[in-house]
Parts: structure tokens; C-alpha cells; sequence
């Protein structure tokens, strides 16, 4: 008996070492070595799986982008970062008491990433969570191969020759060990760029000796150019697209991609036979749930969280002081705002309100839950009267901000009750306010969204709340009506990257809690600022050669953006009378 338990005991710990994939591996560059050392050329977007989307964004591509110093940083997302000179480390994190894998954590020598991969069954982070460049990874074995599956990334690259990976991507992996040698299998499915699943594989080679040194990485001026610069080639205007084509002896259309271009079959297309290719269908991801009205608190750092739910997003902070709020919500979801907000910091009052612009999704909810405040006055010198200093929340906005709510109503519209307009405004660039033990500035941004937007600098916190100036998952509305105006949010934009610095890997650091949308860093803002940028010297340049609105629609620019922003058809518009000079 006890020989034939000690034989099972052996065998399983033999199994067990054959698929267990922690150790010190080295990459093999026989599959994709050009692509991989060298790097992709412009214009190579062979075997890639792309929509015209992605396809533009390529075209477009400039590599004297890196050299931009918001760029120079990046590392490689976790589902390209095998791709390098990446010499790999895998460690497990054992509990100590049940001696359980409770994670696995990477590392790479190329950029130096570190990534965990949970193995304890926990569940993926909300959809209002920050992205990471290693996103959030879980793992399950599956026999022998542990397959681990991420989200929460955010953009990244395909091909890293500007074909593009959405933030709506889903990443599933498959580490597959067979004694000396690890398969590292990627298949990405991206709903924004990608019209199939893409999988590629690499491989590495247990070297159990091998050593990595740091990688540490400082952004300096590589170029000068003036502020707000991105490179980029306009369409139609890139001159070495066809090269990589041309070099090989490539027909174009190879060269260009798409499902098509990944099968063997496209060979006897290409000769002008008759040939069915059975591609894969794409899988629409399943709609998001439609949400039960419940608002949810996020913490984001130091004294500050993000409530969503009631409309645009609500920043809070708290502290000894009370309860600080940026934007009100939509007055239909004001009950629940106060309760949620007063569960932030129970038993403290609602000191202050700052409205970062007018519209009632940010302002809606400032009449009933400014009344539940309470403002800090000073002493009672003349009664009741000066008593009543002290009820309700100070309301603080732009001068601008009160003037919209407090003007004449278009016809049909109803007028701002009294008790919703801001207490107290402030004129010019900016206010500094202290409050919960730390600096607060409001920094006025004329012309952009509206021309009444603040933006808020919690600044111990390190925590910018940016108003809807930056909305990551969708177009920035640019409301012409109320002062509105396409470069007024550009230098909203990098205003906000002005202040943000990121912690190492362009990542973490200042966070930025948009107007709509998910919890962000500076490279999220960065990512905007860059196509709105882009965008822009588009239809300028398009204007500036005589084309008419109807024209520029035709002309489709922002094709490559539309799959991940959406519905563009007030955005176009806006920005063509944003920079189209009025006769």
C-alpha cells in the first residue's frame, strides 16, 4: 500500500512539473522574426482580420508619434507584449495556509510590465473601472493548458504599425507547457476593429539561468514642435503605403488586409480562380445590461470618489470638513444621489457644489440638493436673517454658467428655478478653494464644450475631474449654442495633460474622472486629445481646399474613429462650423 501510494504521489508531481509554467523562459524568434526584431512595416497588414476602420487609422499612422513625450513611455499591452525581445519571468503567489495558486505574475525584460493573472475565482472589475495597459486577467486550467482571459485593457495595437486594439476588447490566452518548451497562444476579439477573432502564437524556451536587468524609461524632448502637435499623414496623403507591397512583390490588395488575406484559399482569389472562403463570423458581444437605476460609488484616490449613475458622472470628495460634489446629476436622480453621496461620509453635511457646465445632467439635481446642505457662514450677528446664511450647499460655477441658467428661456422651455442657479460664481481663469486638508483649483476653459466649463484640480489627491470636456466612450459634444467650440476642447484637453503626471509605464499617477464614461489616467486623455487633434487638421485641411459641409460628411473623416465613439452626426457638424470661418 504505502508503495503504491508514494508511485501515485510521484506521478502527480511529475504531471503536475510537466504543465506548471512558472519559471525563467527566453523567447523563440523562428515564427515572425521580421515582424517581431525589426518590427512591422508601414503598410503590412497582411493576415490581419481588420475592418476599414482599423484599416484607415493604419494609413494615417505616423511613427514620429512615439517621439511625442506623452508617447515615448508606453509599454506593450499585455496581448503584444510577448511579441518583443521579451525574456519572461513567471512566479506563483501561494496562500499560505492552504498552499493554493492564488495568482501568477509576470514579468518582461522589453519595457518591463508586470501583470497578474488571479487564479482565485474572483470576479472581473465593473465597466466603470480603469483601464490598465496589462488589463485584468483571470485564470482557469483547462486540462493542461490554463486559459486565462482579460478586459479592462486599453488601446493598443494589433500590428504595431498603427493598426489598432480597442478598449472594448476581450483577450482569452491558452499557456500551454510541454517539459522544456511554453506555447503562448493570443486570440483578441475586438468589436471595434476586428471583424473575426485573431489569434497568433509564440514560443519560449525554459532558461533557468538567464538574467534581466531594469528597464527604466525617462520622457525627454526628442523634438520641438509646438505645443499640441501630434503627427500624423492626412488621407490620401501617406507616401509609404505601397512600399512593404512593392519590396515583396505583393499584389496591394494582399497587403491590405482583412479576414480574407488569412487563409490560404485567398492565393487562388488572387489568381482569378473561383474559390469560397469560409471565414468566421464575427460574434456580436451581448448588449449591455440596461441597469436597474442603482448608482454606484467608485473610489478613485486619496479623498475623492466617482458616483455613477445619475446622469453624467458626480466626483465626491470628503473629509472633516464635509462633503464636497462636482455636478449634481439629473434632478430625476436626485433622491438617490444625496443618499449615496451621504454614505461616502455618514453624518458630515453637503458643503459645496461646483458645476462644471450647464447642462441639466450636470446641473439638474442642484435646486433639491443644494437645500439639503449646509454652507459654513459666519456668526448669527442679525438674527434669523443671518441665520439663513448657513441653509443650503454653496453652489459655485463660472460666471458664464449662471448667465446661461439665469438668461430668458427659448420658447417652450421652462425657466431655471431660482434655487438651481450657482450662489456663488467666479470670473476670469480661475478660483482656488481649500477644503478637507487639501488645494482645490477650478480652472476655467472658455469656448470648449461650453463656454462655461471648469475644470476641477483636486490637488493632494491628484485627482482632476474633467466635466465634458473629455468623455472617452463617445465624441465630445460640442455645443455651438452655448459658446461651444472643437479647439476650445483641445486645449481642455491638454490642459488636463498639463496637469496630470503618470506614474511609471504612462499609467496610474493623476487620475481623471471624466464627464461620462469610465475612471481614467493621463494616457486615456492622451488617447482623446489625439484624435480630436487629428480631426480636426481633417476637416481644416478639407475646408481650407473649399469643401462644403455635405462634402465633408461624403468624405466620411472620421471613419476610423466612428466603431469606437459612435454616433457622430452632431460632431461632424460642429466641428465644421467650429472652424469654418462665418462669412
Amino acid at each position: 500500500m504505502r508503495f503504491v501510494l508514494l508511485a501515485a504521489l510521484l506521478t502527480g508531481a511529475l504531471a503536475y512539473g510537466q504543465v506548471d509554467p512558472a519559471g525563467e523562459w527566453a523567447p523563440r524568434f523562428h515564427e515572425d522574426q521580421p515582424e517581431r526584431i525589426p518590427g512591422p512595416e508601414i503598410g503590412d497588414y497582411c493576415g490581419l482580420p481588420i475592418n476599414n476602420a482599423a484599416r484607415l487609422r493604419g494609413d494615417a499612422w505616423d511613427a514620429s508619434l512615439l517621439t511625442v513625450p506623452e508617447h515615448q513611455c508606453k509599454p506593450h499591452p499585455s496581448d503584444y507584449s510577448p511579441r518583443g525581445p521579451a525574456n519572461l519571468r513567471i512566479v506563483k503567489e501561494i496562500d499560505r495556509d492552504t498552499q493554493q495558486v492564488i495568482a501568477y505574475r509576470t514579468h518582461i525584460s522589453w519595457e518591463a510590465p508586470e501583470r497578474t493573472i488571479w487564479m482565485d475565482g474572483r470576479p472581473h472589475p465593473p465597466a466603470w473601472a480603469a483601464h490598465t495597459w496589462q488589463g485584468f486577467s483571470t485564470g482557469k486550467w483547462e486540462g493542461d493548458m490554463l486559459t486565462i482571459t482579460t478586459t479592462h485593457l486599453k488601446i493598443g495595437w494589433i500590428r504595431r504599425n498603427g493598426i489598432p486594439r480597442s478598449d472594448k476588447a476581450t483577450v482569452v490566452e491558452h499557456w500551454i507547457r510541454h517539459e522544456k518548451y511554453l506555447t503562448w497562444v493570443v486570440i483578441i476579439t475586438d468589436p471595434v476593429y476586428l471583424t473575426e477573432p485573431f489569434i497568433r502564437t509564440t514560443d519560449f524556451v525554459a532558461d533557468p539561468d538567464q538574467q534581466m536587468a531594469p528597464y527604466p524609461c525617462e520622457i525627454v524632448v526628442e523634438i520641438q514642435r509646438p505645443k499640441g502637435t501630434i503627427p500624423h499623414h492626412l488621407p490620401g496623403t501617406n507616401p509609404f503605403l505601397t512600399e512593404f507591397a512593392d519590396r515583396h512583390k505583393l499584389p496591394h490588395e494582399a497587403a491590405r488586409g482583412g479576414a480574407e488575406t488569412m487563409y490560404p484559399e485567398y492565393r487562388d482569389k488572387l489568381a482569378g480562380k473561383p474559390v469560397t472562403i469560409a471565414t468566421v463570423a464575427a460574434k456580436a458581444l451581448p448588449p449591455a445590461p440596461a441597469g436597474d437605476g442603482t448608482l454606484h460609488v467608485a473610489e478613485v484616490q486619496g479623498k475623492v470618489s466617482m458616483l455613477v449613475g445619475a446622469g453624467g458622472n458626480i466626483t465626491v470628495q470628503t473629509g472633516a470638513n464635509g462633503i464636497l460634489m462636482v455636478d449634481a446629476g439629473l434632478a430625476a436622480k436626485v433622491d438617490k444621489v444625496f443618499d449615496a453621496v451621504s454614505g461616502t461620509a455618514p453624518g458630515e453635511p453637503l458643503r459645496y457644489i461646483i458645476n462644471t457646465h450647464v447642462h441639466a445632467d450636470h446641473v439638474g439635481g442642484n435646486e433639491v440638493l443644494g437645500k439639503k446642505g449646509s454652507t459654513i457662514a459666519g456668526g448669527n450677528v442679525v438674527g434669523d436673517i443671518g441665520g439663513s446664511a448657513a441653509q443650503g450647499a454653496t453652489i459655485i460655477a463660472h460666471e458664464e454658467v449662471l448667465n446661461r441658467m439665469s438668461a430668458t428661456p427659448a420658447a417652450g422651455q421652462p425657466a431655471t428655478p431660482f434655487g438651481a442657479l450657482p450662489t456663488d460664481t467666479y470670473v476670469g481663469s480661475e478660483k482656488d478653494m481649500f477644503f478637507n486638508g487639501e488645494g482645490i483649483e477650478l480652472l476655467h476653459q472658455p469656448a470648449a464644450h461650453t463656454d462655461g466649463d471648469t475644470i476641477v484640480f483636486f490637488r493632494r489627491s491628484d485627482v482632476v475631474s474633467a466635466g465634458d470636456i473629455f468623455t472617452p466612450e463617445r465624441y465630445p459634444i460640442i455645443d455651438l449654442t452655448r459658446g461651444g467650440n472643437v479647439q476650445g476642447v483641445i486645449d481642455g484637453l491638454n490642459l488636463i495633460i498639463d496637469l496630470t503626471i503618470p506614474a511609471e509605464k504612462q499609467e496610474g499617477g493623476t487620475m481623471v474622472i471624466p464627464g461620462h464614461g469610465r475612471i481614467c489616467d493621463e494616457a486615456d486623455v492622451v488617447e482623446y486629445r489625439d484624435m480630436l487633434t487629428i480631426v480636426r487638421d481633417r476637416f481644416q485641411d478639407m475646408i481650407n481646399k473649399g469643401m462644403t459641409l455635405e462634402q465633408v460628411k461624403a468624405a466620411k473623416p472620421t471613419e476610423d474613429y466612428d466603431p469606437l465613439y459612435g454616433d457622430n452626426t452632431r460632431f461632424v457638424e460642429a466641428v465644421y462650423r467650429s472652424l469654418k470661418p462665418s462669412k
